[in-house]
């Protein structure tokens, strides 16, 4: 990023460790997604499978820790085990985690994991992790919905670690920028809520809605 910074002012995450900002994004899109499947926000007593221990998993398990079972799964056995030892989750095999019963998956880890293979063993009601590109193709968000599984877009459950950024780009303090990260809360329920209204699968709800804003916001620009 510092390289990065030295030929364009638009970088952030210099000074702070973006993963903690991401991790609570990522929790209250679950919430969101829990209040839209089951009329609750509340993740005590659920039980969450959280593919990937890094930096952002790790948070996400210990913001999860008081209420929620966590079931966890890395490469990385230190990651596993410090995770473990924070937490009191149950470790599983990487190959495993995938295929676990549970009310959640977070997908921590690498992209493309959501995809014809994997989605037909997946035992879960509801997906939203952290991971970048989770869906393999387009055609594997209308697989996750044909089974009954909602699915938090990734580009809006994992946010957090770029609104946070902002602190540093357009000078928010850190109150407005947690503030604004609480916000994926309302704005994947707007997702879910154009999902179910247009017949659309949720990713597909969230891009529509983000055209809709940028549209907006290049009218607003014109007008000016």
């Amino acid at each position: 990023m510092e390289i990065i910074r030295q030929e364009t002012r638009h970088v952030a995450g210099l000074r702070d460790d973006p993963s903690p900002d991401t991790a609570r994004g990522v929790l209250r899109a679950m919430a969101a997604a829990a209040f839209h499947r089951w009329g609750t926000d509340g993740l005590a007593g659920r039980t969450v499978a959280i593919q990937g221990c890094g930096s952002v998993g790790f948070h996400l398990a210990r913001g999860l820790a008081a209420g929620a079972r966590l079931i966890v799964a890395d490469v990385d056995p230190g990651r596993v085990r410090r995770t473990v030892e924070a937490t009191g989750a149950r470790a599983v095999d990487p190959e495993e985690v995938l295929s676990v019963e549970a009310d959640v998956l977070a997908p921590c880890a690498l992209g493309g994991i959501l995809n014809a293979v994997t989605i037909p063993g997946l035992r879960v009601e509801i997906v939203a992790g952290a991971a970048n590109n989770q869906l393999w193709e387009e055609g594997d968000g209308r697989r996750l919905s044909e089974r009954g599984i909602l699915y938090a877009p990734d580009y809006v459950a994992n946010a957090g670690g770029v609104i946070g950024g902002c602190r540093e780009i357009l000078g928010w303090s850190a109150e407005e920028a947690r503030r604004r990260i609480d916000r994926i809360y309302d704005t994947l329920l707007d997702v879910l809520r154009l999902s179910q209204a247009e017949g659309l699968p949720p990713h597909a709800a969230a891009d529509r809605l983000a055209e809709q804003r940028l549209a907006a916001l290049e009218a607003e620009r014109r007008r000016r």
